[in-house]
């Protein structure tokens, strides 16, 4: 807010800002500048059109002309939400809107007594680079529960019927008055209830983030109830927008893939009342408050009702109303009508023949007078903050040369992993070999009297310079093959020897878990044949077994190592269909997307399946992978990285590593080594930063890989004002608002800065030559004067044949040391001596220097 001290409790104030970039752009971050003292709550829309060109207006002009959508809300000192990486709310282009709107609403203004101004706001940082999930928000809302007087416990449910592609639910938000208890949301799929989330919404009002992800699908039912007591009223309680109404929202962020995004959704039906019978039992249990936390009531509306059941519900292709108009539920249709109508500045005062409807119509304008306040668009004043840092987007990944870890003695590498602390891990074979001598024609180890593995197996080592850390599993396998590590520090691995799945404390030391009979080949529900792979869901524990080499399935167990289901079939007539293998031979987990993803190494692609149902979801194959697909990793918020294997003879692809977009499987990178060769790598592992590890089963070694990705154009709004008064916030406003370090990239301020300098002190000498001509030569120095500068301007276009010596000129004057001073070259490029004239310019610049970047190692 720019420095404003409203006059009276329960003002909604509103202001605009212009989305600082024309095409499509993302939000990626929201910073919450408010304190409940003096703010109830602050709600952020997008839109394309303000009501208002001010400065800032009161909301009761409205918010937007057009459709608006709510993009971020805070109340009650609600911590940043912050979102998924990968994960961006869509503005700006052709579908998203080109102005966000702050609407602030205050309270009680007894903190503005002293007549200070406020700045209330919130920062967004955006970025243009597409983001491969959009996010979205869903309000589940009740807008006919009625709450008896002196009523100890009243619910209100709703539910809707899930129609759409699938969603991942990441954050979520309640809200009601004074009179709420306890507000739940629940996933409902097959009869079972699964919470998405759960909270007092006397608490701070934030998006508070999904404790368990939750995905939804076609056909589920989202569900929650507002729990609330009716004690200490003497009338009845409805929902609407005044101090002595009620109002029961519940909010869901979520994130599709781009391809299928929706940008809101709503819900404001009970669409099953039966089935909250089944409800569980912790929906009906309020959440003790403390009573400090009680220091502010609600005021008398809120924006979010008002603005979902209006403007963000219109008819956009991106906007998707839940509720449906049934003639069983006229007075919910009415009410919800008569919204829009207010919304739209309609008239109220149509004709009703019919009494019951007259006066619930007369109920509902009276309780919704008020929400006009909370529609409001955005219009940047002229010394709104901006921060644009612009560079490059180009993706690409190059080896880490200093690393050492090349030079490993090792033996054969079959799998690596990060463990909890990003530290990396090794599994090797130590001096046991795969070869063909390993095992009889029905897979039986042949190699038994050979003893198991003497020396270490397992080797933590530190990312950075690849000094052993720790190192255990000695005398325990006999031909290790896949490792990973599960969210508590626990290793899990397979022996292809001993046809056996095992999970292993930090110390290595005993199995914790033996899945499968040692050095006994099968295919039934407790045997194995050469499995290759194991992922531990690290939401609900679930155990996933790739097997393996003879046999072509993937397994399912339970936690604590209980058969559960298996999918999967063997390739046949060479004819890969969906859930056919030839040797599945690597996992990747994508808790995002609630799906397992395989490397079907001989088929040369990635197959990705449904966590619960092991239903076929996807392929993703390109002409580059060959015929052979060795492993696959995730990094969360949407990267999948990969390794294939080596040529056939007479085929062209490389052996290589590749970096794909999940959401749409594009491969946006590829990879090689540069020192040594890849000769059949068998593992990979990325880390969030981006930073690749892969091993090589016949090289023996590990090559470690950075991003050298530009960093994204970054564009920071904030919706803060510089107040006109001494008011200590405004020192707050001088202070950079974005400080972001980039090895390469250039802010362009500062770019803009560097090329404006060249051009103004020429044009400075040139005043001056003029100056001096004048004075020394008289009416016949403007001559010498206009040839002179015409050599000057000839040269900054590329076409001058003659130079200025710059070293003489400053020479001349008193003063000045030329020590130091070489002519000025006339030879060459203008444009790349302007550009080295921007690098010194920086240098004499009296800002100081951005700190180093950190090494990438």
């Amino acid at each position: 807010m720019p420095g404003v001290t409203p006059k009276q409790s329960d003002t909604y104030l509103c202001m605009s800002v212009r989305l600082p970039v024309d095409d499509e752009a993302y939000v990626v971050d929201f910073k919450p500048h408010a304190s409940m003292d003096t703010v109830h709550h602050m709600l952020l829309f997008g839109c394309n059109e303000p009501s208002s060109t001010e400065n800032y207006w009161d909301c009761d002009e409205g918010t937007c002309r057009d459709k608006s959508n709510i993009l971020y809300a805070w109340a009650r000192n609600a911590p940043p939400t912050r979102l998924p990486k990968g994960v961006g709310f869509r503005v700006g282009g052709e579908t998203g809107g080109r102005y966000f709107v702050l609407q602030v609403h205050y309270g009680d203004i007894s903190a503005f007594r002293d007549k200070h101004k406020d700045c209330s706001g919130v920062t967004l940082h955006l970025t243009r680079q597409k983001q491969p999930l959009i996010a979205g928000m869903y309000l589940m809302m009740s807008v006919n529960t009625v709450i008896p007087p002196g009523e100890k416990v009243v619910d209100a449910d709703i539910a809707c019927h899930y129609k759409r592609f699938p969603m991942h639910l990441f954050a979520y938000r309640v809200h009601t008055h004074r009179l709420g208890k306890v507000v739940s949301g629940y996933r409902v799929r097959n009869g079972q209830w699964t919470l998405i989330g759960r909270q007092s919404p006397q608490l701070p009002q934030a998006f508070y983030p999904v404790e368990h992800p939750v995905d939804v699908s076609y056909d589920d039912i989202l569900a929650a109830r507002c729990v609330f007591s009716g004690e200490g009223r003497t009338t009845e309680t409805h929902i609407g927008g005044t101090a002595n109404d009620e109002m029961c929202n519940f909010y869901i962020m979520y994130y599709m893939e781009a391809k299928h995004a929706v940008s809101y959704m709503t819900c404001t039906q009970n669409a099953n009342p039966e089935m909250f019978r089944n409800i569980p039992q912790e929906a009906n249990i309020p959440i003790p408050v403390k009573s400090d936390m009680l220091k502010m009531t609600h005021g008398h509306h809120e924006g979010d009702f008002y603005s979902l059941l209006s403007k963000l519900l219109g008819e956009r292709e991106d906007v998707v109303h839940m509720h449906k108009h049934k003639p069983t539920e006229k007075a919910e249709s009415d009410l919800v009508a008569e919204i829009a109508n207010v919304v739209q500045k309609k008239d109220l005062a149509r004709e009703i023949t019919n009494h019951d409807e007259r006066d619930d119509t007369i109920l509902l304008r009276d309780r919704i007078h008020k929400f006009h306040r909370l529609e409001s668009t955005l219009r940047p004043p002229e010394n709104r903050h901006f921060s644009l840092q612009q560079s490059k987007h180009d993706f690409h990944i190059e080896e880490a040369v200093e690393w050492p870890g090349l030079d490993l003695k090792l033996g054969q590498v079959s799998g690596l992993a990060l463990d909890p602390e990003n530290n990396l891990v090794v599994f090797h074979r130590g001096d046991h070999v795969w070869d063909e001598n390993s095992f009889d024609s029905k897979f039986v180890y042949q190699q038994r009297g050979l003893g198991p593995i003497e020396q270490n197996t397992i080797l933590v080592l530190n990312p950075s310079n690849a000094k052993l850390l720790h190192s255990t599993g000695k005398s325990l396998f006999y031909l290790p093959h896949g490792l990973s590590i599960d969210k508590n520090g626990n290793y899990w691995v397979t022996d292809v020897a001993l046809h056996q799945v095992f999970k292993l404390g930090t110390d290595g030391k005993e199995p914790l878990l033996t899945l499968g009979v040692a050095l006994q080949p099968g295919s039934d529900k407790n045997h194995f044949c050469q499995p290759t792979d194991v992922a531990v869901d690290p939401i609900t524990g679930s155990i996933y077994v790739s097997d393996g080499y003879c046999n072509s399935r993937i397994i399912r167990f339970s936690p604590d190592g209980l058969y559960v289901m298996q999918w999967g079939e063997e390739t046949s007539l060479g004819r890969a269909g969906p859930g056919h293998f030839h040797i599945p031979h690597s996992l990747a987990l994508i808790p995002d997307f609630s799906q397992l993803c395989v490397a079907d190494r001989e088929n040369g692609r990635i197959q990705c399946f449904g966590l619960e149902t092991g239903e076929f979801t996807r392929e993703i194959k390109h002409k580059s992978f060959g015929r052979e697909l060795f492993a696959v990793s995730y990094v969360p918020g949407g990267l999948l990285f990969a390794v294939n294997g080596m040529p056939y003879p007479g085929e062209a692809e490389p052996v290589q590593g590749f970096v794909m977009n999940f959401s749409t499987g594009e491969i946006i990178a590829s990879f090689i080594p540069l020192r040594k060769s890849f000769e059949m790598p068998h593992d990979i592992v990325a880390s969030e930063d981006r930073t690749v590890f892969v091993g090589d089963v016949h090289a023996r070694a590990v090559w470690k890989f950075a991003s050298t990705e530009k960093s994204e154009t970054v564009v920071e709004a904030r919706l803060k004002n510089k107040p006109e008064s001494t008011d200590p916030l405004k020192e707050l406003h001088k202070q950079p608002l974005v400080q972001q370090a980039s090895n390469t990239g250039v802010s362009f301020v500062l770019i803009t800065t560097l090329l404006i300098i060249p051009v103004v002190v020429l044009l400075a000498i040139l005043v001056f030559i003029r100056w001096r001509k004048t004075t020394v030569y008289g009416a016949d120095g403007e001559h010498k004067l206009d040839s002179s500068s015409g050599r000057i301007l000839g040269r900054l276009r590329g076409k001058g044949g003659g130079g200025i010596n710059l070293g003489n000129f400053f020479a001349s004057h008193k003063g000045y040391s030329r020590k130091g001073f070489d002519r000025l070259s006339t030879e060459g490029s203008d444009q790349e001596k302007d550009e080295d004239d921007g690098t010194d310019s920086e240098e004499e610049c009296s800002a100081s220097p951005p700190p180093p970047a950190p090494s990438s190692s």
